[in-house]
C-alpha cells in the first residue's frame, strides 16, 4: 500500500519519499459501451482494480488481486480489470482513464498513495465510482467516490498476544515503511497485545521508508535480529524477505496481509490477512443497484470486530502458539466486538510516559485512524 510525498502532507503525518515503481500491466478485454445512467456507477459491464505492486507478493496487492477474483467469480457478466505495478503518480490516473475506456464505472484504487489521482479520476467522470482503500477524503465527499478500510489493528493486537506470549527474550521486532496513521496503529496495536499477557515484551521498530524494497527489508530484519529480537513482524506491502530472514535466523513471526505460512513452518505464530471478498462484493452490488450516493461506501467506511463484514481474517496458529494463548485470543477477540473492546481503551501512555488516552476511555474507530505516536513499550522514533 504505497504513499505519496503530497497524500502524507494530506495526512497531516510526516512526508516520505515516494516509492517509485515501474511498469503498468493491464487487462486487455474490451467491453462494449455501458451507456448513459443517472447513478454513477449503475450499468456498468467491467469493474477495475489498480495495485500498487505484484500480484503474488505474499502480502497487500496479493490480498487485492485475490479479492478482484472472488468478483470475478460472484458476477460472471462483469469483465474484471486488473493493473499490476501502478505508481502513485499521474500513471495511476492515466491507469483508471484506460479502464474506463474498457467500460469500467466502478473502479478500486486500491493504494493509500493513489488518493489523489482516484478524485482526479471521479471529478473528470461523474458517471463513474471511484473507491479508495485506506486513505480518506477530507471536507466534502465527491458523490462518486468514498474510502473504504478495515481496522486491521484489531487482529494484529491479537497476533501481538500470540507474540507476547511466545517470545523468550520479551523483544519484538517490527519492520515498517512509513508513519501513517496505519502503520501507527498497527506497531501501537501489537505492543499492546503483547504487553497484555507479558508486560516486559518490548516492541523495536526499523523503518524502511519503502512498500517493497527487499534489500532494506532484509537489512531491517539482520538488525533487529542482532537486538536478540525472536518475533520478527512487519508493515510492508512484500512480506516474503522478512519472514524468511526469521526462519532462517530460528527466529518466530507474524504475518501480515497474506497468509505466509507456507515461508515459515517452523516459526510462523500467526498473522492478520486480508480477506477482501466479502466486502469488495458488497460494494460491486451497491453500485450495480444504483444505491453507491448516500450509500456506507460514499464516505469514509471502515469496518472491524464491531461492525461485522470484517475484510481481515486471524491466519492459522504455528507450532509455538500454546493453548494457553489460544484461548487468550479468542477471548480478547470475542472482547474486541463489544463496546468496551479496544486494543486503545484508557489508560495509554506514550513512549515519554504521558497518558495520552485516559482510563476508561474506548476511542472511536476514527480516532485510532488518527493516531500520530508511538505507545509505552515500543522502541525508535517515528521516521521522518
Amino acid at each position: 500500500m504505497s504513499v505519496s510525498k503530497s497524500t502524507l502532507r494530506l495526512a497531516a503525518v510526516a512526508s516520505a519519499a515516494a516509492l517509485a515503481l515501474a511498469g503498468c500491466a493491464s487487462a486487455t478485454e474490451s467491453v462494449g459501451s455501458t451507456g448513459d445512467s443517472a447513478a454513477p456507477g449503475k450499468g456498468t459491464k467491467a469493474v477495475g482494480f489498480i495495485m500498487v505492486g505484484p500480484k503474488d507478493d505474499f502480502g497487500y496487492n496479493q490480498a487485492v488481486y485475490e479479492g478482484s477474483q472472488v468478483i470475478k467469480k460472484e458476477f460472471p457478466d462483469l469483465d474484471v480489470l486488473t493493473a499490476e505495478n501502478v505508481p502513485e503518480d499521474d500513471t495511476a490516473a492515466t491507469t483508471m482513464e484506460q479502464m474506463i475506456d474498457k467500460g469500467a464505472k466502478l473502479i478500486f484504487a486500491t493504494s493509500y498513495g493513489h488518493l489523489d489521482a482516484a478524485m482526479k479520476v471521479a471529478a473528470a467522470h461523474p458517471d463513474v465510482v471511484v473507491v479508495q482503500q485506506g486513505n480518506t477524503i477530507s471536507g466534502a465527499v465527491p458523490k462518486n467516490a468514498g474510502t473504504y478500510f478495515g481496522t486491521v489493528y484489531e487482529p494484529m493486537y491479537l497476533a501481538g498476544i500470540a507474540a507476547g506470549a511466545s517470545t523468550k527474550t520479551n523483544k519484538l521486532g517490527y519492520v515498517y515503511a512509513f508513519p501513517i496513521p496505519q502503520t501507527i496503529a498497527n506497531i501501537d496495536a501489537f505492543e499492546r497485545g503483547a504487553q497484555s499477557v507479558n508486560p516486559k515484551a518490548e516492541t523495536i521498530t526499523v523503518s524502511t521508508s519503502s512498500w517493497c524494497d527487499p534489500g532494506k527489508q532484509q537489512a531491517a530484519a539482520a538488525s533487529l535480529l542482532s537486538q536478540h529480537v525472536d518475533v520478527l513482524t512487519q508493515h510492508q506491502d512484500c512480506t516474503a524477505t522478512v519472514i524468511q530472514a526469521a526462519e532462517k535466523a530460528g527466529a518466530m513471526t507474524v504475518g501480515y496481509h497474506a497468509d505466509a505460512s507456507s515461508l515459515a513452518p517452523k516459526g510462523w505464530l500467526t498473522g492478520a490477512v486480508w480477506n477482501w471478498g466479502p466486502l469488495y462484493t458488497d460494494i460491486v452490488k451497491t453500485v450495480l443497484a444504483g444505491d453507491f450516493v448516500g450509500s456506507k461506501f460514499n464516505a469514509n467506511y471502515r469496518v472491524g470486530y464491531k461492525t461485522g463484514t470484517n475484510p481481515f481474517v486471524l491466519a492459522g496458529f504455528g507450532p509455538d502458539v500454546s493453548a494457553d494463548a489460544k484461548a487468550k485470543i479468542d477471548a480478547a477477540q470475542k472482547w474486541l466486538g463489544t463496546d468496551a473492546g479496544s486494543p486503545f481503551v484508557g489508560p495509554v501512555e506514550d513512549q515519554s510516559g504521558k497518558v495520552v488516552i485516559k482510563a476508561g476511555t474506548v476511542p472511536t474507530y476514527a480516532q485510532n485512524d488518527a493516531l500520530s505516536f508511538f505507545v509505552k513499550g515500543v522502541v525508535g522514533k517515528l521516521a521522518k
